[in-house]
């Protein structure tokens, strides 16, 4: 009779996983990884720009500097959403000058802008002696 109490106590205690179920974790990595996959082209071309229409080579493989320049001369660095001055444009390619004496920069002008804006930027490569430099158009 204990034998029978013992099998029964054994059959009704509650069992403990010890496994940790790992569908939700895949879930999620796989969630992370298709927002990343959205996202990051359009932090690297994150200012709409309206590029004009010419026919140039395809962009260099190195990583350049970019400059954007949006319809009312706005300056962007690198893509980035804080306005930069003529000054601080001048500072932040300085620095990337200096580590990389090949650097290339690639300037994205809206086509709406005035060319004064243009040269304006470009007046601070030449100061930077970066002599590495494209204006980027759109395919026609």
């Amino acid at each position: 009779m204990p034998l029978r109490w013992k099998k029964r106590r054994q059959r009704e205690s509650p069992q403990r996983l010890s496994d940790v179920n790992m569908t939700p974790l895949i879930d999620l990595t796989f969630l992370l990884l298709i927002t990343f996959i959205i996202t990051f082209p359009l932090l690297e071309n994150g200012i709409q720009v309206k590029l004009p229409v010419g026919k140039a080579d395809p962009l260099p493989d190195k990583k350049p500097q970019h400059v954007t320049l949006d319809a009312s001369g706005t300056i962007f660095l690198n893509g980035g959403r804080r306005p930069v001055s003529l000054d601080e444009l001048e500072a932040g390619l300085r620095d990337a000058a200096l580590k990389n004496p090949e650097l290339a920069v690639l300037i994205r002008g809206d086509e709406k802008l005035e060319y004064a804006k243009v040269i304006g930027v470009m007046k601070v490569l030449y100061k930077l002696k970066i002599t590495r430099m494209a204006l980027v158009t759109q395919a026609d």
